[in-house]
């Protein structure tokens, strides 16, 4: 069952804000540890990076006076090139935007740690429902 503070989302542009590396108000800190250590936090922190990446490619393709298919060609190059980055730096930037949420340095770390192992734990369960050696 969620609670009253986690289900709390930010609107759409305190989200956009966050996503471009500001701040969320305190009764958001829940939100954010849940964003940055819940399942698909690979893919909202790539969501992120794009919207970040995208003032840049629209600059790239709308402003550069040079035929389209350069243009196209460079915001894509640029794009993958920003997302390889983000990739590197990934479990560095969620962490940052935990701690300035309000929570200890590691603590988004430890979450993910524990998560990946209750799930591993519960794959190799021989009582796990509907999995091999399942009693039902």
């Amino acid at each position: 069952m969620r609670t009253r503070a986690a289900a709390r989302r930010p609107t759409p542009l305190q989200w956009v804000r966050y996503a471009l590396g500001g701040g969320l108000p305190r009764e958001l800190s829940p939100w954010v540890l849940a964003d940055t250590t819940g399942p698909g936090w690979v893919r909202r922190h790539l969501t992120r990076a794009v919207v970040q990446l995208l003032p840049v490619l629209v600059l790239c393709v709308t402003v550069v006076p040079v035929p389209l298919v350069y243009r196209l060609s460079a915001a894509a190059g640029g794009l993958l090139m920003g997302l390889v980055f983000s990739l590197a730096f990934m479990v560095e930037t969620t962490e940052h935007r935990v701690v300035k949420a309000g929570y200890p340095p590691g603590t988004a770390a430890r979450l993910r740690d524990e998560r990946s192992e209750r799930e591993r734990l519960e794959r190799r369960s021989p009582y796990r429902q509907g999995g091999a050696g399942s009693f039902d």
